[in-house]
């Protein structure tokens, strides 16, 4: 059941002009952030070359959760992608909270991108760490307010870099693993020989589960562009298709090599360049400058997926309008299908992020932070189940395409068991604790203004309804 809203103005509406390679590329910015640079290290230090393992889980889950995603995306399109079909499935509230936590966790993500940007990009220039934030937010604020299509070839090319950097990585770590870089041997599997594959046990894997659970978000982004490609049932299945075998490509071969040629005592977690595993390989390959260029890279790859997030936002404040969930005001796009609105609310509620990490008032941001790195976990569980309440009647309908779930009687149930696991895991340990708290308090906030408001309104469309059948 839908909220009953105008529809929109002659004119408006989003434009379908992404191509599947601006969708998959959009997919690529978002999901490979600095955790890949700087947190890599934490899931190898936690179960040694066994992190695959915990990759593999991570991996697997998410190659379920983004099928399930794909085949409602392919049989009913939208920009608000799981909001509305939780919508569908469960009511008006779940789709007001459900669209707003997503929100409320791409403005948070692009606060903290930004903020990590603009700090690195401060000490180069030795300038005030707002001026690289505002120049920043400035150029992506004018992309973003071009045309759709203008926007996914700018991402395409942005987020290509990272890719690029990453591939050239796989091969000189390779090249670097063989011995066949000048002045190196040739490393074979003896950094792994003096640890062994499990050196921490089935415990240690389970621990780098937790550090790399995560590490596949923003994946689902490809499901919001999605309802401006130009055909969205071919473009999102082939996107997705896509985007997982290269991130598994790039996460998983980075981690083995980095397990194959560091000594296992010396990886570890990052705060900066200068501590990341892939500044060591670089230094075992004699590149000049390694510090310089992970720096750039982990500069870049944050602000592609800033750049990311001001859209997905504008696009779901821009859906949340049409369902009725957020002003009307929000509802409007200009002749070229960009919700020029949206776009600003989510740059200015940025900036009120961006202030708030530097005014840091005691507790609030780590809560906030802790909240937006489990709302992912809450993201799986509602696809899951939307998916589960939703496919009958897909499948009664007649709306189900060629883009179909696999086992869906089965693997729906075993993703949420494998979530449900992972959030047991949280629980046993005091920083995973305090997440769920902070993941419990939010959507607990949020779902409880859905409910209310969604009933208030509910209940004054309905009395308007039965007025104006009175008046009749």
């Amino acid at each position: 059941m839908s909220h009953t809203v105008p529809p929109p103005a002659q004119g408006s509406g989003l434009r379908r002009e992404l191509k599947t390679r601006h969708l998959t590329m959009m997919g690529l910015g978002s999901a490979i952030g600095a955790g890949l640079f700087l947190g890599t290290g934490v899931g190898i230090q936690a179960a040694g070359p066994a992190v695959i393992l915990a990759y593999l889980v991570a991996g697997a889950i998410t190659v379920c959760v983004m099928q399930m995603l794909a085949e409602m995306v392919a049989a009913r399109p939208s920009s608000g992608t799981f909001s509305t079909y939780a919508e569908q499935a469960f009511g008006p509230w779940a789709g007001f909270a459900v669209g707003w936590l997503y929100w409320f966790m791409m403005i948070m993500i692009m606060a903290v991108e930004i903020t990590g940007a603009s700090a690195i990009i401060a000490t180069w220039f030795g300038i005030s760490p707002w001026i690289p934030a505002l120049a920043a937010i400035v150029v992506f604020t004018a992309i973003n307010l071009a045309a759709v299509r203008n926007y996914g070839e700018f991402e395409f090319w942005f987020a290509l870099i990272k890719v690029a950097v990453i591939v050239a990585f796989l091969v000189l770590g390779a090249l670097l693993w063989l011995g066949l870089l000048p002045g190196a041997d040739f490393v074979g599997l003896s950094n792994v020989a003096e640890v062994g594959f499990m050196p921490n046990g089935w415990g240690g894997v389970a621990t780098a589960l937790l550090a790399v659970a995560f590490a596949f978000g923003g994946i689902e982004m490809v499901t919001i562009a999605a309802a401006e490609s130009e055909e969205p049932e071919t473009a999102v299945h082939s996107a997705i298709r896509s985007i997982i075998w290269r991130i598994s490509i790039f996460y998983v071969g980075s981690v083995i090599l980095i397990a194959l040629l560091l000594p296992y005592e010396q990886i570890d977690g990052a705060t900066d360049a200068s501590e990341s595993p892939f500044t060591a390989v670089l230094h075992l390959a004699n590149i000049p400058g390694a510090v310089g260029i992970m720096e750039a890279v982990i500069v870049v790859a944050l602000l592609s997926a800033c750049n990311t997030q001001i859209y997905g936002s504008s696009r779901f404040l821009h859906n949340l309008a049409e369902r009725g969930d957020a002003p009307a005001f929000f509802r409007a796009t200009d002749a070229r299908g960009v919700p020029l609105r949206g776009v600003i609310v989510s740059v200015v509620f940025g900036f009120v992020a961006v202030a708030l990490q530097y005014w840091n008032p005691p507790g609030l941001l780590p809560f906030l932070l802790n909240a937006v790195g489990g709302c992912l976990v809450v993201i799986w569980f509602v696809i899951a189940f939307s998916f589960i309440r939703l496919h009958p009647r897909l499948a009664t309908n007649g709306e189900l395409t060629h883009v179909r779930m696999w086992a869906p009687s089965v693997l729906p149930w075993v993703t949420v068991a494998v979530a449900a696991a992972i959030v047991a895991l949280m629980a046993t340990t005091p920083d995973g604790r305090f997440q769920i708290l902070a993941v419990a308090v939010v959507v607990g906030v949020i779902t409880l203004i859905g409910v209310l408001y969604t009933s208030t309104s509910t209940f004054r469309r309905n009395a308007a309804d039965a007025e104006e059948r009175n008046v009749r």
